[in-house]
């Protein structure tokens, strides 16, 4: 279960990362960057998780979505309906998918 939630997380980030160009507002540098930002840490630490069996990667990126959650006030851009809400929803998403990956035991090797 635990390869499925950093499987999961992998496609958020990946998402969160790739939405500037998706959704076009890469204009918008705090949109743009926070996007870029927390969903390259997310990804970046998904992908490590996978081969790591801790949960410090789970943690971080419960974390990093915590604060993603946020950026929409902090870099001035929750007037921008597509950035912010993609935001707002991925990082829920993100904080739950961790937090569960956290609780979750990791899987026995089979040999």
């Amino acid at each position: 279960m635990k390869n499925t939630l950093e499987w999961t997380n992998i496609v958020l980030g990946g998402w969160l990362f790739l939405a500037p160009w998706i959704f076009g507002f890469t204009a918008n540098a705090g949109a743009a960057w926070s996007a870029w930002i927390i969903g390259g840490v997310v990804l970046i630490l998904a992908i490590w998780a996978l081969s790591d069996k801790g949960v410090w990667e789970d943690w971080t990126n419960a974390l990093m979505a915590a604060i993603g959650f946020f950026t929409p006030w902090f870099a001035h851009y929750a007037n921008l309906t597509s950035a912010s809400w993609n935001m707002w929803i991925v990082s829920l998403a993100i904080v739950v998918v961790a937090l569960w990956a956290a609780y979750s035991p990791g899987e026995k090797a089979t040999t």
